[in-house]
């Protein structure tokens, strides 16, 4: 049972890994090319269908790894899920304090609505986004290393 919410956890994590990169270094670069005022209409919307997935996908993460981190606490490879497990507490507060009210308010703009400084508040959302990859990326590299 403990080997099955490992690969669970592991692959979890892993997808939202991927999708989160993608994000980063495809998705915002081909939305940052595109004319005009479109790029940022992909970024609103792509804030309003992520923004409503993310959530779960990222604490559906951290509950799996700490349920393998209780379950295989005796197990070889504890300490890097307990260490992954805080990593994806920190990806989890930096999203909620950081990156959600950014989002927010992106989601909500329009041409004719949106501030002044939104291109600003944009690229600060994609710093941030650069950091929590990070952060995600050195948890799901913890997770597979415990899988050794």
């Amino acid at each position: 049972m403990l080997n099955a919410l490992e690969v669970v956890t592991t692959v979890v994590v892993g997808l939202m890994v991927g999708v989160e990169f993608s994000v980063a270094f495809i998705m915002n670069r081909i939305l940052d090319a595109l004319p005009e005022d479109s790029g940022q209409l992909g970024h609103a919307h792509g804030g309003r269908m992520l923004g409503a997935l993310m959530p779960f996908w990222y604490i559906g993460s951290l509950a799996l790894s700490a349920i393998w981190a209780i379950a295989g606490w005796h197990h070889h490879g504890a300490g890097l899920v307990v260490t992954a497990a805080v990593l994806l507490i920190i990806s989890v507060v930096m999203s909620v304090l950081l990156l959600v009210p950014i989002n927010n308010r992106n989601r909500t703009w329009t041409p004719e609505n949106r501030p002044a400084d939104w291109k600003e508040q944009l690229n600060r959302w994609q710093r941030w986004h650069y950091v929590r990859v990070t952060v995600i990326i050195a948890a799901f590299t913890l997770l597979v290393s415990a899988l050794a």
